[in-house]
């Protein structure tokens, strides 16, 4: 097969090429003509295709993106924020800290273990790209029907990558969650989030400016793993006489990525670089466009000085190989020797692959010929937008007029007593000790919380005290019946769960995971989900920071609830002041802070009582989200409570219960005037906490409680070795942690 030139392709515009193969449209196609003036070379197709594919161009969401800009709160902590490869937030003391979620969702059911392997070592190289230091990981996981027998399959894979990869860079787990629903039956949601660490004179980002400057590739050598993994290229559309598939699933060596990231901050200590990015997704066609195009917009690079792992790669297999664990550094020439020094020292293979030049095209060359010559923005920035239509779907109001207040609540307190069981050992409630068992979460000596706590939380000064908190939420069930509420209830329950540690709510990432975009339907769910969470995001004053999109997430014509994923970070300035989930003290007071309604629409107790989803989720009130969350603040701050739990999924009973079994004590309850048993133990209405307060406190609690108008309730007492709810049943907690530990090993043994 002769090289396809730019030459060749301005002197053959009627060959056929495989843009449809490549997922592109016909206009899409078209439209790169018009842009180069002439048809693509085979190189600059397979460039075009895979940044211009759903995932990096974000061609059907970023009209609905906007609004996080348009609406975005004022916010003095924001030191960068969308457009770059992870946010950045100032939390005092000079500190800057970096964190982004991202997804890695088909990936994963394909192949379990390396698909959630290398969404680790991905998303810890967006961190790393800011001119961070990774600090911790948080892992937020859906999966198919728990007792499925591909759950066996896939669960067990993407744990074990998970815990294999960032065991080995040796980077605490602290945070995520573990969900089950038919929905995700063959397309498990994996998103994995990083938070990084750094000053603020210490922020890079993603551009090459500086004509003459070197462009250094360094890390692994560049595979045909992963080609096509973020659209559907497969290398047999360029050259039928290799084999007939790559492997679209990246190969991740976290070894390698450990080298890779002390080098890099090496690098970075001694001020050698100037522009910097990972490769992810689109490999050399993400990171050379994206340069260039945030840049000055010249660059020349010579492909065949790319170190190879496999000499037979094609030039648009090594563009579009998402080969793990390698970076693209822009470096002035006078510092190139000090740079590779740095890199032969970790043992990490860089060369010098091109330079900025100070023209405004992307020129790549292969052994002297020119293949690639384009407007880097073109490529980067430039790709379509897509005003896919959008409808509420038909079934909408049927879903919500099957309200879950009309199912058959327990007539007895025996009954009472055994949904309490049946939830407690439900599998999205149930412990997930035999997760997060698998990860280091204690590694490095500076996590605080770590699950089940409601939020992780870092120390990242050991003098100060100072520290980070991070919170994943989501709520499918939720927001399949109501986009917009459950948008922004997965909001009000991370910002809740930070709270709840005693950490101040600072800024936003997301990962949102809905089904195709081609459908009207899912497209409404996208758009009121958007809008919902820009919309709350404004109120509560938490910039969204950055995040990522996943499209196409469906089976056939079945598509997953749509899931919006809300990762919320904040500061605590003295990390020894946090606040645990423990009931750890007999004579704790308990007590109830919020409103208590009949809420149970998409709740745990009609899921598993039932096997219902229907009616409306719990109604979202964020001004009293603000009050609940200054209220925890200032008592942790202030030594008046002990311990606290937001009230989620499974609701109050669920929270004390994971609370009595986590601190070894009972707990006991009484109803209060004006509820009855099971609506006190069952609603998931949000905006509400358990907090545990010592006896000491109890005036001052509820003054400030009363003053700033924020209902507190006295419901109980930490006491004895059961959960007791007066006048209705008693459970032993031995009875409640064998219920409780057993449900996911028994399933996945």
């Amino acid at each position: 097969m002769s090289l396809d030139t730019v030459k060749h392709a301005a002197g053959t515009p009627d060959v056929a090429q495989p843009w449809a193969e490549l997922g592109l449209k016909q206009d899409e196609y078209e439209r790169i003509r018009e842009i180069l003036g002439r048809r693509p070379t085979g190189a600059e197709l397979a460039m075009y295709s895979v940044m211009w594919s759903e995932h990096c161009s974000y061609k059907s969401s970023k009209v609905h993106l906007k609004q996080f800009g348009e609406k975005a709160p004022e916010n003095d902590a924001l030191l960068v924020g969308i457009g770059e490869n992870a946010g950045v937030v100032d939390v005092g003391q000079g500190y800057a800290v970096t964190f982004k979620v991202e997804s890695h969702n088909h990936p994963s059911y394909i192949e379990p273990y390396q698909g959630a392997a290398t969404g680790i070592g991905g998303i810890v190289r967006d961190i790393l790209a800011m001119g961070a230091r990774p600090v911790a990981v948080v892992d937020p996981l859906r999966f198919g029907a728990a007792d499925h027998p591909d759950t066996k399959r896939v669960l067990p894979g993407v744990v074990a990558g998970i815990g294999g990869y960032g065991n080995c860079l040796g980077l605490p787990n602290i945070g995520g969650e573990v969900v089950f629903d038919p929905c995700y039956q063959g397309n498990p949601l994996v998103n994995a989030g990083c938070i990084g660490v750094m000053k603020h004179e210490d922020i890079h980002l993603a551009k090459a400016s500086g004509p003459g400057n070197k462009v250094i590739l360094y890390g692994a050598r560049t595979g045909g793993d992963g080609i096509g993994g973020v659209s559907v290229l497969a290398s047999e559309t360029f050259d039928d006489t290799k084999p007939a598939k790559r492997p679209a699933v990246q190969v991740g060596d976290p070894f390698q990525e450990k080298l890779l990231i002390e080098c890099t901050l090496e690098v970075f200590r001694e001020d050698l670089v100037a522009g910097i990015q990972d490769l992810g997704g689109a490999g050399l066609s993400c990171a050379t466009s994206e340069l260039a195009s945030a840049g000055s917009g010249g660059m020349r690079v010579d492909l065949d000085a790319v170190p190879l792992r496999d000499a037979t790669l094609s030039p648009e297999e090594i563009l579009m190989s998402e080969s793990q664990e390698r970076m693209c550094a822009i470096v002035e020439p006078g510092k190139v020797e000090r740079f590779l020094e740095i890199c032969e020292k970790w043992d990490v293979i860089a060369t010098v692959i091109g330079e900025v030049t100070d023209g405004d095209r992307l020129e790549i060359f292969w052994h002297g010929e020119q293949i690639v010559d384009v407007p880097p923005r073109s490529v980067a920035h430039e790709g379509p937008t897509y005003h896919r239509p959008y409808a509420r779907p038909d079934w909408q109001d049927a879903l919500q007029a099957d309200d879950a207040g009309k199912l058959p609540r327990p007539r007895t307190s025996e009954e009472l007593r055994d949904q309490v069981l049946a939830l407690v050992g439900s599998p999205n409630q149930a412990s997930k000790a035999w997760v997060t068992d698998q990860y280091d979460r204690f590694v490095q000596g500076n996590t605080v919380l770590a699950q089940p706590e409601d939020a992780g939380v870092i120390r990242i000064d050991e003098e100060s005290n100072l520290g980070v908190a991070l919170a994943t939420d989501g709520n499918g069930r939720y927001t399949k019946l109501d986009p917009y509420t459950g948008a922004q209830l997965a909001l009000a329950e991370a910002y809740r769960n930070v709270a709840a540690t005693g950490a101040r709510p600072l800024a936003v990432s997301d990962c949102l995971n809905f089904g195709s975009p081609e459908d009207p339907a899912v497209m409404w769910q996208f758009a009121e989900a958007t809008r919902g969470l820009a919309d709350g995001c404004q109120k509560l004053g938490t910039p969204v920071t950055g995040g990522n999109v996943s499209l196409y997430n469906q089976t056939g014509e079945n598509a997953i609830h749509p899931t919006p994923v809300v990762a919320v970070l904040g500061v605590i300035d003295d990390v020894s002041r946090r606040t645990p989930i423990a009931f750890a003290e007999d004579g704790q007071l308990l007590y109830l802070l919020g409103d208590t309604r009949e809420e149970f629409g998409g709740s745990a107790w009609s899921q598993v009582v039932h096997d219902h989803l229907g009616g409306l989720p719990p109604a979202v009130d964020l001004d009293r989200e603000k009050l609940l969350a200054e209220i925890l603040i200032a008592a942790s701050r202030d030594g008046m409570i002990d311990a606290a739990h937001d009230l989620s999924d499974g609701g109050l009973i669920q929270a004390v219960v994971e609370s009595c079994l986590r601190g070894g004590k009972g707990a006991r309850l009484i109803v209060p005037d004006g509820l009855d048993a099971f609506t006190l133990l069952f609603s998931e209405s949000a905006g509400r906490a358990v907090v545990a307060v010592p006896r000491s406190e109890e005036v001052r609690f509820n003054d400030m409680c009363g003053a700033r108008g924020l209902p507190a309730t006295r419901i109980g007492v930490v006491d004895g070795d059961t959960v007791e709810v007066q006048g209705e049943f008693s459970i032993p907690l031995a009875e409640l942690k064998q219920v409780h530990e057993a449900t996911i090993p028994a399933l996945l043994a």
